[in-house]
């Protein structure tokens, strides 16, 4: 028989905070010079049910042939040329987006905003604004936004922000949207469901989306500082430096998933994937339902993971053993026997902070359906890898020198792809180019 998960034993992770007096490299979520701190009074938690073990997950939601395969349409050796198209400025330090029905495009902004964005229209709005209770400096910030898969019919939504103290926070709100205009969350109805004790200001990770199993899925970084000084990363007790999965099914609390690899112990219950030092922005690919992950590098090497959601569920990514392919903690010998090794792989010659993007499934790029596309912050390069690429540690292929920084990808509708650039404040469309 199963334990259930008793409340305040589960929602709050604590570990020992330490000062940190140097400045680090390569740290992951990019800052911004128009982010401003926010003071803000701590939320507290509210229960409404109980966390208990869940239902078996839905099926994966991907593609197939008669036979039962996915149909993955084929790829193409060279990918075309690209370019980026302007469709909103005058965003303030814009770090995610997110898919609503109609058109919209939610950009959330570092500080605690979400404003709308209607791309073909023109048409902005204001989602929600959590400035009273975000803290949006440095690598910190409103970090993630999902809304639920069945939005608005389940007019439910996720975030995940650093509040006053610095600490992570996931939380719920409940909204509505009428017929063709913009989604509109109410920052009243907050209801917390996690929060995690930060021990440095950097490495918070930050995205949130749903798996094709329907279960929520949630990054967390090491910690931070520089090189795992607490061993987060490849300790799956901890929430840090781990990939979480949740079963959201009931407003107000999370289950943990039957076959969340640690489950029945090992572990804590609501990790998945560990060995992460910060997981800036992960994705599934929706024909294949493969899971992407961009991890920022310590010093040398930025690096793609790709894995399987079912199969490597409970995979170790490696971190602080290793850095990508190479060794870290010990740089005399280790071992990568049991590891994930990254599928691509980049060094300090291309950038010095990896932002995670998408496989491309639109329609209106001919010749890009089934490339991975991601960047780098510091260097504004836009890279591709081939979403069937078979091997490890890669060289991406370089598609554009775009000049932003950019912070975040996401799809509309249609798996047209778009990047946030939190220095200029500006939404782009990746559009062919000439």
């Amino acid at each position: 028989m199963s334990a259930t998960i008793q409340p305040m034993q589960v929602f709050r992770h604590r570990v020992l905070p330490v000062l940190v007096s140097v400045l680090l490299a390569a740290c992951g979520t990019p800052s911004a010079s128009q982010s401003a701190a926010i003071t803000a009074s701590a939320v507290e938690p509210t229960r409404s049910v109980e966390p208990t073990r869940s239902v078996e997950p839905t099926a994966p939601v991907a593609s197939s042939s008669p036979g039962g395969s996915p149909t993955v349409p084929p790829i193409a050796a060279d990918p075309p040329a690209l370019a980026l198209e302007t469709v909103a400025d005058g965003l303030a330090a814009p770090i995610g987006i997110t898919s609503a029905p109609g058109g919209w495009l939610l950009v959330n902004e570092q500080a605690g905003r979400v404003v709308a964005v209607h791309p073909e229209r023109g048409d902005r709005a204001m989602t929600v604004d959590l400035t009273d209770r975000v803290l949006g400096e440095g690598e910190r910030g409103l970090l993630g936004l999902v809304l639920h898969p069945a939005w608005p019919t389940e007019a439910r939504a996720f975030v995940h922000y650093s509040d006053s103290n610095g600490d992570t926070v996931l939380s719920e709100l409940t909204g509505s949207q009428d017929g063709d205009e913009a989604p509109v969350l109410d920052p009243a109805t907050e209801r917390v469901l996690l929060q995690v004790d930060q021990p440095f200001a950097n490495h918070n990770g930050g995205q949130l989306a749903f798996g094709p199993d329907g279960h929520l899925w949630f990054g967390l970084g090491d910690g931070g500082s520089s090189g795992d000084p607490q061993g987060n990363g490849q300790n799956p007790s901890t929430l840090l430096g781990s990939i979480l999965r949740l079963d959201i099914s009931e407003a107000g609390a999370y289950r943990i998933p039957d076959d969340n690899p640690f489950a029945d112990g090992g572990g804590a219950p609501e990790v998945y994937l560990y060995g992460l030092r910060n997981p800036w922005r992960f994705s599934f690919d929706p024909a294949t339902d493969a899971l992407w992950i961009a991890d920022v590098g310590q010093n040398a090497l930025e690096e793609i993971d790709r894995l399987d959601p079912q199969a490597d569920a409970g995979a170790n990514l490696g971190w602080n053993v290793m850095e990508a392919s190479r060794c870290f903690a010990d740089a005399g010998g280790c071992s990568s026997d049991g590891l994930i090794l990254p599928v691509a792989e980049y060094g300090r010659d291309l950038g010095c902070s990896v932002t995670g993007g998408n496989v491309y499934r639109g329609g209106a790029i001919d010749g890009l359906g089934g490339w991975y596309l991601f960047s780098d912050y510091c260097s504004g390069l836009l890279f591709g890898v081939r979403s069937d690429t078979d091997g490890t540690g890669v060289a991406p292929r370089i598609l554009l020198e775009t000049g932003a920084s950019i912070s975040s990808f996401g799809t509309d509708e249609n798996g047209e792809l778009y990047v946030t650039d939190i220095g200029g404040g500006i939404l782009s469309r990746i559009v062919a180019g000439g």
